[in-house]
């Protein structure tokens, strides 16, 4: 049967950011489903201080469509998409960035309904709590540091986390670009321009079961020249893995691309997750 892709997107991002993908897998015959987390796409928060001309103060204090949305709420919608795509074939369950923590959740719940996992750099938390791997030294290099100064609220006081990605700051552009992309800047600019203002503040505390997630078929994608992610994180997240379940070791891909490049540029992407059915 014809397996189904469901993408989930990493953290401030949507369901639009698979579009380019989602049509080069389509061009290869593969159908494929990007998922909005609780409060993303249409239901996210975009104030009107976040316009222009902005209002920063305004912005800082703006409600958010984030507040209160937690790890077990986002694992909870991810389990619903699944469980109905699971009803026409095989899924495929492929995750970006913050996505991984939703993954390993539903891996978790509900391994029986998904036939193979995919991390695209991606959070896979096996001995560690993500807080904790962000104090490890595999982390320490992360452009995200420099890039949080584009903050926009006191996340306490907001209930969320709020990113400026619309500042004309220079210096904050460049670290930013630095993290995330190292193409041109009319393709960084665009892709900022997907971006949502808010991101919830929880990350949740879940590692990988290796008696339900460690059971399932999953590959990781490297991605070699990924600033926000380092790849010595990356090559952590395998290597403990492969040591949870070392009769189901991880399926090892490489991209050469920086943390969104190969959202901008999916045709590589898309021919392995292609080979992946």
């Amino acid at each position: 049967m014809t397996p189904t892709f469901v993408l989930v997107h990493g953290s401030f991002s949507n369901s639009f950011t698979w579009a380019p993908l989602q049509r080069e897998l389509a061009l290869l015959g593969h159908r494929s489903l990007p998922v909005d987390l609780p409060g993303r796409g249409f239901a996210a928060s975009f104030p009107v201080s976040y316009q222009a001309p902005q209002d920063l103060a305004a912005l800082a204090t703006a409600p958010s469509s984030m507040t209160g949305v937690s790890y077990a709420d986002t694992v909870e919608h991810l389990v619903g998409v699944v469980r109905q795509a699971a009803e026409h074939g095989p899924v495929v369950l492929v995750g970006h960035s913050r996505g991984g923590l939703a993954l390993t959740g539903a891996g978790n719940a509900v391994p029986e309904l998904i036939d193979r996992i995919v991390y695209i750099s991606a959070w896979c938390c096996v001995d560690l709590t993500v807080g904790e791997y962000m104090q490890e030294p595999e982390h320490a290099s992360s452009a995200t540091l420099g890039a949080a100064a584009a903050m926009a609220a006191d996340p306490a006081t907001l209930g969320a986390l709020r990113m400026n990605w619309r500042t004309a700051d220079p210096e904050l552009i460049a670290a930013m670009k630095t993290a995330m992309h190292d193409g041109p800047d009319h393709e960084f600019f665009a892709y900022l321009n997907t971006l949502e203002p808010d991101e919830s503040l929880d990350a949740g505390t879940e590692r990988t079961d290796a008696a339900t997630w460690g059971g399932i078929p999953r590959t990781y994608i490297r991605l070699t020249d990924d600033r926000s992610m380092p790849l010595a994180l990356q090559d952590r997240f395998i290597k403990e893995a492969d040591a949870l379940t070392p009769d189901n070791p991880t399926d090892v891909r490489s991209l050469v691309s920086s943390h969104v490049g190969f959202l901008i540029h999916p045709k590589e992407a898309a021919g392995i997750l292609a080979g992946l059915a």
